[in-house]
């Protein structure tokens, strides 16, 4: 009986300091825990917030949650930033494109046009005055980046 109580202290049969000490431990594991997984799913920046969770008073923990708000108002304001200058940059792009577009169809129909003009004038024994097959035997080159048409041959027939 001795060697109980002296090994346990006075306080070694006292069951309610049992129950206080198991249950500190636990909830010191489970902070622990909790820490830990923190931790590992935060980034760098955030890794200080995980750690500054445990304060010593409720103004401690106000201030800190102040400045992590003001960091990631910040964050988002930067975010803000960046998405309107991504979408005025587009915006641009996209007007420029549709202009483009509009220059090569406005270039595409006058050029069809004076296809149209230059073809009645072309004589019937070339082989230019066909449009349809010139554009059936021309190949666009890949490399050149530009269409090799076929040469103008003159087809003369010879009456006996």
């Amino acid at each position: 009986v001795l060697e109980q109580q002296v090994v346990g202290g006075e306080q070694a049969q006292n069951k309610d300091l049992k129950e206080k000490h198991k249950h500190r431990k636990k909830y010191a594991d489970e902070r622990r825990l909790q820490l830990v997984a923190a931790l590992q799913e935060s980034s760098e920046d955030s890794s200080e917030q995980a750690l500054l969770n445990v304060y010593d008073s409720i103004q401690e923990e106000v201030r800190a949650k102040s400045k992590a708000l003001e960091k990631l108002q910040e964050k988002l304001r930067a975010a803000q930033t960046k998405i309107k200058d991504l979408q005025l940059e587009f915006g641009l792009e996209k007007m420029d494109y549709l202009s483009t577009i509009r220059r090569q169809e406005g270039d595409l129909l006058l050029c069809q046009q004076l296809l149209d003009q230059v073809q009645s004038l072309v004589r019937c024994d070339c082989k230019c005055s066909n449009l349809e097959r010139i554009r059936h035997e021309s190949i666009w080159d890949e490399e050149s980046g530009c269409w090799k048409i076929p040469e103008p041959v003159i087809q003369r027939t010879h009456l006996p």
